[in-house]
């Protein structure tokens, strides 16, 4: 008897026991997605150890670089706010990037480390020497032959009407516009009376 019991109630559920299965399911998937992030992350802790001798050779008042490793979905190793290093879709190849206007750039791809390193160096290296230049004025412009005229003397400022007589005037405008609805409203309410006969 008791078995039988057992038996109707499995059979009773079998929504509650398909929705057991899809979330074993779902945790099984989410162990291997935990385990691929974990692998992807410790390729990229990998790099950033041969890195770390670069990393420590910026000098401490550039504030440019991040020099971090990101969570989420895809690790990232994060050189600056518009470069990273990430890895490609078959979870081996190591990918440089850098972020434009136009879109993604990829500075480097590789399977081997060290290369990619050693593009991450020469990029450090480049923004380095850029920032420097720009500290020092030495930027060149953008378009050949394009040279800028001397900068002309600054007008000096307008004088501004003082700030009362315009204030006045807008309070007068909002007095006048209330007196006229007020009158208009008068009128309106006397013929209203008018009409229905109280007042003869």
């Amino acid at each position: 008897m008791s078995d039988d019991r057992a038996t109707a109630l499995k059979q009773a559920h079998p929504l509650a026991d398909a929705i057991r299965d899809v979330k074993n399911a779902n945790a099984d998937r989410s162990d291997v997605v935990v385990d691929l992030r974990d692998a992807h992350r410790m390729r990229l802790e990998l790099l950033a150890a041969e890195l770390e001798p670069v990393f420590a050779d910026v000098p401490k008042d550039i504030d440019n670089f991040d020099f971090v490793i990101s969570s989420g979905l895809q690790p990232r190793l994060w050189i600056d706010a518009v470069s990273h290093v990430g890895l490609g879709r078959d979870r081996r190849t190591f990918r440089f990037v850098r972020d434009t206007r136009v879109g993604r750039v990829v500075l480097a791809e590789s399977t081997d480390a060290k290369r990619i390193a050693d593009q991450v160096t020469r990029y450090i290296a480049e923004r380095i020497v850029e920032r420097q230049q720009m500290m020092e004025g030495g930027a060149e412009p953008a378009l050949a032959g394009f040279a800028r005229g001397p900068v002309a003397d600054a007008e000096p400022p307008l004088r501004h009407r003082p700030a009362l007589p315009g204030i006045m005037a807008g309070f007068g405008l909002l007095v006048a516009g209330a007196a006229i609805g007020i009158a208009v409203m008068a009128v309106l309410y006397w013929l209203r009376l008018a009409a229905t006969g109280i007042i003869p």
